[in-house]
């Protein structure tokens, strides 16, 4: 089986929007090549971020993405609230997911999660860094 993976919102959302390796990521999860792992803390942030007005995702792209993501994913329920992300306390909530999923990758585009490179022995990678590994 392939890697345990959490992907953080913006990824999730450039997965959504456009081509790319992003994209690329959540085919494999489709295709059961890899294991996706959300938390309901990712799920409402992605409810809310697909609203923005500047992705122009209707409500039906949107209820099909969430709708998507429930049925390929693993759910999982952290049991530890985290303060490892000092300057985006809202990063957290991925680090929590990966803890509890016992991930493999965390696969992110932020800036706050990438400085930290790993959490807890979890890699931190960027899309293009993780399809390099695969």
């Amino acid at each position: 089986m392939g890697k345990r993976l959490v992907l953080d919102s913006n990824i999730l959302i450039s997965a959504l929007g456009w081509p790319g390796p992003e994209r690329a990521i959540l085919l494999r999860c489709i295709e059961r090549k890899d294991s996706l792992f959300l938390s309901i803390d990712i799920l409402q942030e992605l409810l809310r971020v697909t609203e923005y007005p500047k992705f122009d995702f209707s409500p039906l792209q949107r209820l099909r993405f969430i709708s998507l993501l429930i049925e390929i994913a693993t759910l999982v329920e952290p049991k530890k609230k985290l303060k490892v992300v000092k300057d985006d306390p809202q990063d957290n909530k991925f680090l929590e997911c990966a803890l509890e999923a016992k991930a493999d990758l965390i696969v992110s585009g932020d800036k706050h999660l990438l400085k930290l490179k790993e959490y807890e022995g979890i890699p931190i990678v960027s899309s293009a860094d993780f399809l390099k590994l695969v």
